[in-house]
């Protein structure tokens, strides 16, 4: 096979070596001991049996990592592992210890989740004693259908080449990350704290067939259809602009803005600093300091994602659909709001109706789903919208990994809510075929950046 490579090779005029096409492999584990691992952590135990690397869970104990002796910054990683039960598990890379408020060693850094609970999550990409969740499955239903529970085997596969993180679960793309942190670190095998959980005590994870490739052996997939989440500020990977992403916001200026009811850009009020467009605050009217940014396109259906930070108490607001044929007396240009506010301290989110005119809500019209306290951020911190326009008239509002609230655009239900909204006056609100986007002045200071599009 070798030389039938290599004849087609020299065939095609390609110089290429065997390597190169298949990539070389190292083991990890000899599947007899633990020589090149120390375990760090909990108190969980770490045995061999049948060429596995069998981890066991242990009451009242910290989580407990297996490290690799050896660091690794650029790598391709593929093993097996088979879970029992409901307990949680994952694979850290590029990872390291340090030393928490209890004087206690602990790791910390990326960790490729397993997770056999109903939200599914498993491939997903947690920050372990750091940043958290950088990339949940929410967003990847294709994805969260990939592992399988109740003890079966299942082939974890993780790249992490400079900057871009993909993981694979039994063939099935799980995650694709562009991350701004690229380190160099250990791999570890974890088995998760149980508390005093009776029912998970005893439960064991395994590890077969650990395996990496680096440096000039690595051989990454072909791109693929995976979502990507990029933390790499206005920029596109190529993976995103496969997809058909662009920057809506370059990040240097406002090129593709105008004033709202006007031609041209604004002459104040809006700037950009250092990669983060910004409205400067003023008296905290509607539209009537510095006046709305629209894009110079229209769009039909769409997805759209934006990070955002907002400063105390403060209200505005990302409109999709803008017309302005409608009258708005001075204030907003007319469109459907994915609402941006503090909900804490601006009043606005007691006004309305059940909370409609709260964070992330379609503003007026539909309140948003609230995140739990662990994946809420605070005013003050990025966070990250996505709102989805299908070519059906199905729209998504998405805030920092979640779907918050879904509804349908030109239907029954639609068009009563407009009816016992503000809106009711303004005919045909929210049902035209195209419009632009809106970024909302509304004399307060809010920022953005990473603001992408694309069309359906």
């Amino acid at each position: 096979m070798k030389k039938q490579l290599i004849l087609l090779s020299l065939l095609l005029g390609i110089t290429m070596s065997v390597s190169a096409q298949t990539g070389k492999w190292t083991s990890l584990f000899d599947g007899k001991t633990l020589k090149g691992w120390t375990q760090k952590g909990g108190n969980a135990t770490y045995t061999i049996g049948n060429n596995e690397i069998i981890g066991t869970t242990a009451a009242n104990t910290p989580n407990t990592f297996l490290c690799s002796d050896k660091m690794y910054d650029n790598f391709v990683l593929e093993l097996e592992l088979s879970l029992e039960g409901t307990m949680n598990s994952g694979i850290q890379f590029r990872s390291n210890l340090k030393t928490n408020k209890d004087g206690k060693e602990v790791v910390y850094g990326p960790q490729a989740e397993v997770d056999p609970s109903a939200r599914a999550w498993s491939g997903g990409i947690y920050d372990e004693q750091r940043r958290q969740w950088l990339y949940n499955l929410n967003i990847n239903p294709e994805g969260q259908k990939a592992f399988k529970p109740n003890g079966a085997w299942n082939k974890y596969r993780i790249e992490a080449i400079d900057g871009n993180i993909r993981t694979w679960i039994n063939d099935i793309p799980t995650a694709s990350l562009v991350d701004t942190l690229v380190e160099k670190g250990f791999i570890a095998l974890q088995v998760h704290s149980i508390g005093n959980d009776k029912a998970l005590l005893g439960k064991k994870v395994r590890w077969r067939n650990i395996r990496i490739q680096t440096g000039a052996d690595m051989v990454a997939k072909p791109a693929n259809n995976c979502p990507v989440i990029n933390l790499k500020p206005n920029s596109l990977s190529e993976a995103e602009k496969k997809l058909g992403w662009r920057l809506l916001f370059n990040g240097q200026n406002l090129d593709g803005w105008r004033s709202a009811f006007k031609t041209t850009a604004p002459e104040a009020g809006w700037g950009v600093n250092n990669g983060v467009l910004f409205i400067q605050g003023s008296d905290g009217s509607e539209s009537r300091s510095f006046g709305d940014i629209v894009s110079r396109e229209e769009f039909k259906a769409f997805e759209l994602t934006f990070d955002f930070k907002l400063t105390p108490g403060a209200n505005s607001g990302v409109k999709y659909f803008v017309s302005e044929k409608f009258d708005s007396k001075g204030g907003s240009a007319i469109g459907l709001e994915y609402q941006l506010l503090d909900d804490e301290k601006h009043p606005d989110a007691k006004m309305g109706a059940a909370g409609n005119r709260t964070l992330a809500s379609l503003y007026d019209l539909i309140p948003s789903y609230k995140l739990d306290g662990r994946f809420q951020r605070k005013v003050g911190e990025w966070c990250q919208a996505r709102i989805v326009v299908m070519p059906n008239n199905i729209v998504q509002h998405w805030l920092n990994g979640f779907k918050v609230l879904e509804y349908e655009r030109k239907s029954n239900i639609f068009a009563a809510l407009v009816a016992r909204s503000k809106y009711s006056g303004f005919e045909g609100f929210g049902t035209n075929d195209q419009g632009h986007i809106l970024l909302q002045d509304h004399g307060n200071t809010v920022y953005y950046r990473s603001i992408k599009i694309r069309t359906l």
